[in-house]
């Protein structure tokens, strides 16, 4: 899958790029063998956000302050670059600047450079984590993240449920606009993907696309594709979407109560759902709920296997897990397991040579994380991570048999025995 904006590593930026295909790039599995164990070793965090890999060695962290924005202040972000075992610090940048509060994000550039999103801010930082320049986005509210176009133009956009979002093209050298903003037809919550040079936008009632072109310099609208996923239905907004290369897949009713977890914290009466929509034609597209209950609600999204033609997708509030096979098409989808009593949430982890699927799970008032496989569902080995909250956020494959799992309070690498 294409992502040559990135630097070349395992994992360059959220989800392993974005694609959002959850999947490390020329990574080992976790390779679990019977009898081997898992063991975690966690830090506390002010709020993690995630990981990301440079070369053999680096992991760097992402966190953000929330305190002051319970007081109405403007909050900051941090980069780390942390010890591959231990988590300690080696280095650290200064507070940067933010603003409205949200977990924004972080990723490589080819160019080799760490770019941030967070607030209303985008800070480009070398890698020993010391900033070299930073940009002010226009309009005054929280930015969830950006992707990095195959061209190496940085896109991102800011969060709202009420006001049309607002897409900023900038160049990563010159940490300037390349275009003039690009209004979309309505407010967008979800995080924006990306394959080649085009973007998807989940609005909070449709899906769309924008097309760089080189000719115009300029992000130009795909009317011919476009998805109308709330209709006259009651469902609430879509999260993050994965693009497979023939499809993109997302989850609705993204609206919740979420505070330390989203166990019992969806707010609409309806099941949650699990959409597919061809990227040739958006009039080829299935909507399925996920288990059928009421309430249902996410913050993320599914999954893809591509080389199983697996996909997984979950109801965060009733605590359901499910896996479907689908077709060479993906017009049917099979059931293929499920798991009830299960509080997964967060970001996943596939290994795809191993098939071994990272999830958490949420029971006991706690933080689990769970390495199940991904064709059975049957549980190879968990661990508890010991915080509090549910984590909602992104883990990353480590530089051996380990993974860290961020879960805002703390963050954990969870390695084999």
């Amino acid at each position: 899958m294409s992502a040559s904006g990135y630097l070349a590593t395992p994992w360059p930026g959220e989800d392993g790029g974005p694609q959002r295909l959850q999947v490390p790039h020329g990574a080992a599995a976790m390779g679990l063998r019977a009898g081997e164990k898992l063991r975690a070793v966690s830090r506390r965090t002010w709020m993690s956000t995630m990981t990301l890999l440079g070369t053999p060695g680096e992991v760097y962290l992402l966190t953000h302050s929330v305190l002051r924005a319970k007081l109405g202040l403007p909050t900051t972000a941090c980069v780390e670059r942390i010890n591959a075992e231990t988590l300690q610090t080696i280095a650290r940048s200064p507070r940067l600047a933010g603003g409205p509060m949200w977990p924004g994000g972080m990723a490589i550039h080819r160019n080799g450079d760490i770019y941030v999103v967070y607030g209303r801010y985008l800070h480009r930082l070398d890698r020993a984590c010391q900033p070299k320049a930073q940009l002010r986005l226009p309009v005054d509210a929280p930015y969830n993240s950006f992707v990095i176009l195959d061209n190496g133009l940085l896109v991102t956009k800011n969060l709202s449920d009420q006001t049309p979002a607002c897409l900023s093209v900038v160049d990563a050298e010159t940490m300037r606009a390349a275009c003039a903003n690009t209004l979309c037809p309505e407010p967008s919550i979800a995080r924006l993907s990306a394959s080649g040079n085009t973007v998807y936008v989940v609005g909070v009632r449709s899906i769309f696309r924008y097309h760089w072109r080189d000719d115009r310099g300029a992000l130009v609208f795909d009317a011919d594709w476009r998805f109308d996923y709330i209709g006259n239905s009651a469902q609430s907004y879509g999260w993050d979407v994965v693009l497979d290369g023939e499809n993109a897949w997302f989850m609705d009713n993204g609206r919740h109560t979420y505070f330390i977890k989203m166990i019992g914290n969806g707010v609409n009466p309806t099941p949650n759902r699990l959409i597919r929509v061809s990227l040739l034609d958006a009039n080829d597209r299935q909507l399925l709920d996920v288990c059928g209950l009421a309430g249902g609600s996410i913050t993320n999204p599914p999954l893809i296997d591509l080389q199983r033609g697996i996909v997984i997708g979950y109801d965060s509030a009733n605590r359901h897990l499910q896996a479907w096979r689908y077709d060479n098409d993906a017009s049917t989808l099979t059931p293929l397991w499920h798991k009830s009593a299960f509080g997964c949430a967060s970001h996943m982890l596939l290994y795809p040579q191993s098939g071994e699927l990272v999830v958490n799970d949420y029971r006991r008032a706690g933080e689990e994380v769970v390495v199940l496989s991904i064709e059975s569902g049957f549980e190879l080995a968990r661990v508890r991570c010991g915080g509090l909250n549910q984590g909602v956020v992104f883990p990353s494959p480590g530089w051996g048999r380990d993974f860290y799992w961020s879960s805002m309070d703390r963050l954990t690498r969870v390695f084999v025995a």
